[in-house]
């Protein structure tokens, strides 16, 4: 493989776009190689780097298969149900404290 072009930040040409644009237009970079790199220059540290895909080489984002949504939603479901309880607690238990609210502040919901 060759050197990839390199373009400053906001000079990059039409038809070249970021994996977040091409998601944002509903595409996927379908198996391409990066076709040019983005630099956006930085004091005293390296430049950010952003990879570019060709947009006419990219292909549409495939559609969620039931099954797709059903695995989601049992992910989903998995990050809410509290390890010690073994209830939903409604929203995603953070990692930090492993449980639910009530499960890791027990003397706290008492008083309240």
């Amino acid at each position: 493989m060759g050197t990839l072009p390199v373009y400053r930040w906001r000079l990059a040409p039409d038809g070249y776009a970021t994996y977040r644009q091409l998601r944002a237009l509903g595409l996927r970079p379908g198996g391409q190689d990066v076709a040019a790199q983005l630099e956006r220059p930085r004091r005293r540290r390296d430049p950010l780097v952003a990879y570019l895909y060709r947009i006419d080489h990219a292909k549409p984002v495939r559609p969620m298969t039931p099954a797709k949504w059903a695995a989601l939603a049992k992910a989903n479901a998995a990050r809410r149900t509290c390890p010690a309880c073994r209830q939903d607690a409604g929203y995603v238990i953070p990692p930090t404290l492993g449980t639910c609210a009530t499960c890791a502040f027990p003397d706290e919901q008492r008083a309240a």
